[in-house]
C-alpha cells in the first residue's frame, strides 16, 4: 500500500478509538471542507517538504507513472513502497541531479552578477512581447498570472503565445550570460505558478489558453532545457522540478491522444518524443517513442510532396514543418531510435525546396501566411549536415561553395511553384509564380499570383497574412486572404474561390519549360464565386537577365468587367505614365509594367485604402502591417480576351523600351521587344503547350 493511500485510511482504522466528532473532524479535513482548509500559497512553495504537505496527491502521481524498476531508482522504490513520500522525491530528485542523468549534458554555473540586460528586465514586470505587441499581464487575487490574458489587442494568439513558455525559455540565456539569479528565479516562479493553476488537467481536446495541442508541445520542450538546464543551479526549487514532472504524464496524455494533423502534428509529436527521450524514467515513454516514430514517419509520407514541398505550400509553416521534423530526428538520436532512411532523405527534399525558392537578398517566399522570414543560416547549418556546397552557394550569393549544376531557376512541379532567376549575384532578378493546388492550410486565394524582385530588392508582392485575431485580422484578414491582396485578375468584382487542397500529380510537361534562356510556366482557374463559364489562364515567359512578359487569357461566355491588380512593395516610388503604364523604383533600381496591345485599360492608383474596401495595405509579419500602392487596371470584354503585360526592370536607368505584338490568337502569342541598348527579341508565349515557347534575339 502506498504512503498516501496509508495516510488517508489512517483515521479509520482507529475509529473505535476515537469520539464520533473527532472522526467527523477528520473526515471534514480530509474532504477539503471550506470550513477547516486553509488556502495554499503557492508562491511559497519551494521544498520538498513544502510540495509534499501542500500536493500530496501531484506527488503520489510522479511515482504511479513512473517505471520504478528503471535502473537508478532502487532506493526511490523502496522509500515509495514504504510509504515515505518525502523520502521518495528527495531520492528522485538525487537521481536527476546525477550528471549521467542530465539528457542536456553538462551545463556549468555561471559567475554570480547583478549584471541585468533591459530585454530581460521587462520580463521581470511581467510584460512581454508576442506578434511584436507588448502587453502587461494582470495578477490574479491568489498571485498567479491571468493565463488566458490575450493582451492589449484582446487577441487568443497572444494568449497562446504566452502559454508556450517562450518567456523561461528566453530568460535561460540571459541568466547563463549575466549570472543574475533573478532570471533563473522568475522562471522557476512562472513555471510553479502555470503548473499550480493549470489543474485539474481536462484530459479532452481543447482550444484553451492553457490546453491546446500546440501549447503542450512547446512547454514539454521548454521545460525540458528549463528541467535539466537549471537542475544544478540552486535556483530551480526541488517543488518546481517535482511539479513539472508531475505534470508531463498529462502533457504526454494530451499530445498522444488529442494531437491534430498537418504541421500542427509535427510539433506535437516532437513535443511527445521530448518526453519520452528526455524522461525515460516514465512508463508509458516507450510507448510514447514508439508512437510518436510511426506517426511522424506517416505525416512525412503525407505532408511532404515528393518534390521537398510541404503541402500548406506557405514558406512559414514549411520551415515550422521542417524545425520539428528535423528537432525529431535528432530527440530520436538522443533516445538511440532509428529513423527510415527515406525520413533523412525527405528532409534534405525540404531542405532543398527552401534553398532553391530563397530570394537573392536571402529571405524565403512571402506567400500564403508566411512571413517575410530570412532563412539563410539555417540553409547553412543544413547544408553542412548534408554536404550541400550547392545550397551554399545559393544562399552566400555565390561567395562560398560550389555552384550548382542546375538553377538558377526551378520548378516544383507538385507544389506548382516556379522560381525565375537571372543568376545567384545579389542583384539577380528573381520571380516566384503560383500555378499549384490551394494548399492544405493557412491558403490564400491567390492562385496564378506572381512576385517580382530585383537588384535586391522587393517590387511586385504578396499582401502578406496580418493577424490572425484581433483588431488587426478584424480590418485586415478578410484581405490578407482574399484575391484582393495579390497580383491576380478579379473577374465581375469577384476574385478566387478555393480550389483542390492537394496535387494529384505534378504538373505536366505541357505546363512548364526551363531552357538557358528562358523560362515558361502556364497555370488555370476558373472558380470565381458564383460565375460560370469563366476561366482565366495566365502564361509566364521570362527571358533570363532582361524582362517578364505576362499573358492572360480570359474565356467567357458572356461580357465581363475585368481588373487586374498589381501590388507594390510599400518601399517603391510608383508613378503613373501615359499608355497605362506604371513605374516603380527605390534606391536600387526600377520596374515597368506595360500594357502591350490595343487594350483600353482604367489605370487607377490606390494606396493605404479603407473605405469602401480595404486595398493598398502590407504586411511583412504577423502584425506588422503599412500602406503600399496597388496599380488597378480595368477594363470591358465582350468575349473570350487575352491581355499582355511587359514587366520590364532595371538596376540602373530604363531605357526607352518598345514592345507589340505581331501574333495574339487562341493559341499563342509572339510580341517583339527592343531594347536600344542590346538589340530585339521576338518571344512565343504559348496559351496552351509549353514546347511551343520560344525565343529569338538580335543584338544591336
Amino acid at each position: 500500500m502506498t504512503g498516501i493511500s496509508k495516510l488517508f485510511l489512517f483515521p479509520f482504522f482507529i475509529y473505535k478509538k476515537k469520539k464520533p466528532v473527532t472522526i467527523f473532524c477528520m473526515i471534514l479535513l480530509l474532504s477539503g471542507f471550506s470550513a477547516f482548509s486553509v488556502p495554499i500559497d503557492w508562491q511559497k512553495i519551494s521544498s520538498v517538504r513544502d510540495v509534499c504537505a501542500a500536493y500530496p496527491e501531484k506527488m503520489e502521481y510522479i511515482f504511479q507513472n513512473l517505471n520504478l524498476d528503471y535502473p537508478g531508482l532502487e532506493k526511490t522504490k523502496t522509500a515509495f513502497e514504504s510509504g515515505e513520500l518525502e523520502k521518495a522525491c528527495e531520492l528522485l530528485l538525487e537521481y536527476y541531479h546525477q550528471p549521467e542523468n542530465n539528457r542536456l549534458g553538462k551545463t556549468a554555473k555561471p559567475e554570480l552578477s547583478a549584471l541585468n540586460m533591459a530585454a530581460a528586465d521587462s520580463i521581470l514586470e511581467d510584460v512581454y512581447t508576442f506578434y511584436l505587441v507588448k502587453g502587461k499581464v494582470p495578477r490574479q487575487d491568489d498571485g498567479h498570472l491571468k493565463w488566458d490574458y490575450k493582451g492589449p489587442d484582446d487577441d487568443i494568439e497572444w494568449a497562446w503565445a504566452l502559454n508556450r513558455h517562450h518567456t523561461a525559455a528566453a530568460l535561460l540565456p540571459f541568466f547563463y550570460a549575466t549570472g543574475n539569479p533573478v532570471y533563473a528565479k522568475y522562471i522557476d516562479q512562472f513555471i510553479k505558478d502555470w503548473i499550480t493553476a493549470s489543474w485539474p488537467y481536462p484530459a479532452v481536446k481543447s482550444n484553451t489558453a492553457m490546453w491546446r495541442g500546440l501549447e503542450v508541445s512547446f512547454r514539454e520542450k521548454v521545460w525540458a532545457g528549463v528541467f535539466y538546464g537549471l537542475m544544478n543551479s540552486g535556483y530551480l526549487s526541488p517543488a518546481t522540478q517535482l511539479l513539472i514532472l508531475s505534470s508531463l504524464p498529462d502533457h504526454a496524455h494530451y499530445s498522444r491522444n488529442f494531437h491534430g494533423g498537418g504541421n500542427w502534428l509535427t510539433m506535437e509529436m516532437s513535443g511527445l518524443a521530448t518526453v519520452a527521450a528526455y524522461w525515460p524514467e516514465f512508463k508509458q515513454s516507450g510507448e510514447w517513442l514508439g508512437y510518436s516514430v510511426k506517426t511522424m514517419t506517416e505525416s512525412l509520407k503525407e505532408q511532404v510532396y515528393p518534390d521537398g514541398a510541404q503541402t500548406e505550400l506557405t514558406s512559414h509553416y514549411h520551415y515550422v514543418a521542417l524545425y520539428n521534423f528535423r528537432l525529431f530526428t535528432e530527440i530520436c538520436e538522443k533516445a538511440g531510435k532509428q529513423l527510415p532512411l527515406f525520413y533523412t532523405e525527405t528532409l534534405e527534399k525540404m531542405y532543398n525546396y527552401l534553398a532553391c525558392t530563397i530570394r537573392p537578398d536571402g529571405f524565403g517566399l512571402l506567400n500564403n501566411d508566411a512571413d517575410r522570414d530570412n532563412n539563410t543560416n539555417m540553409i547553412m547549418q543544413a547544408a553542412e549536415k548534408f554536404n550541400r556546397d550547392d545550397w551554399k552557394y545559393i544562399v552566400s550569393n555565390g561567395e562560398k561553395g560550389v555552384r550548382p549544376t542546375d538553377g538558377p531557376s526551378y520548378i516544383f512541379p507538385w507544389a506548382g511553384q516556379l522560381i525565375s532567376r537571372s543568376g545567384f549575384d545579389k542583384q539577380a532578378q528573381w520571380s516566384f509564380f503560383d500555378i499549384g493546388p490551394w494548399g492544405t492550410g493557412h491558403q490564400h486565394s491567390d492562385k496564378l499570383h506572381l512576385s517580382v524582385a530585383l537588384c535586391g530588392h522587393d517590387f511586385l508582392v504578396d499582401a502578406g497574412r496580418f493577424a490572425y485575431q484581433g483588431e488587426v485580422a478584424k480590418k485586415f484578414r478578410q484581405y490578407a486572404t482574399g484575391s484582393k491582396g495579390h497580383n491576380v485578375i478579379l473577374i465581375d468584382g469577384k476574385g478566387q474561390e478555393p480550389g483542390p487542397k492537394l496535387a494529384g500529380k505534378p504538373l505536366s510537361g505541357s505546363q512548364y519549360k526551363i531552357t538557358p534562356d528562358f523560362d515558361f510556366a502556364r497555370g488555370s482557374f476558373n472558380r470565381f464565386g458564383d460565375l460560370k463559364n469563366v476561366n482565366h489562364t495566365r502564361s509566364l515567359f521570362y527571358v533570363r537577365d532582361n524582362f517578364w512578359v505576362v499573358a492572360d487569357k480570359i474565356e467567357t461566355d458572356q461580357p465581363r468587367e475585368i481588373e487586374a491588380l498589381w501590388h507594390w512593395h510599400p518601399a517603391c516610388t510608383v508613378k503613373q505614365l501615359p499608355g497605362g503604364i506604371v513605374s516603380a523604383g527605390n534606391e536600387a533600381g526600377k520596374l515597368e509594367i506595360i500594357p502591350v496591345g490595343k487594350t483600353d485599360w482604367t489605370v487607377k492608383m490606390v494606396k493605404g485604402q479603407e473605405t469602401p474596401e480595404i486595398q493598398g495595405w502590407y504586411s511583412r509579419e504577423y502584425n506588422v502591417y503599412e500602406p503600399d500602392d496597388v496599380s488597378v487596371y480595368s477594363g470591358h470584354i465582350r468575349s473570350d480576351t487575352t491581355f499582355v503585360w511587359l514587366l520590364f526592370p532595371s538596376c540602373g536607368t530604363l531605357p526607352e523600351v518598345k514592345a507589340s505584338l505581331v501574333v495574339r490568337d487562341k493559341n499563342k502569342i509572339t510580341m517583339k521587344v527592343v531594347n536600344p541598348e542590346k538589340g530585339e527579341w521576338m518571344v512565343t508565349v504559348p496559351l496552351s503547350d509549353s514546347g511551343k515557347a520560344k525565343m529569338s534575339f538580335s543584338p544591336f
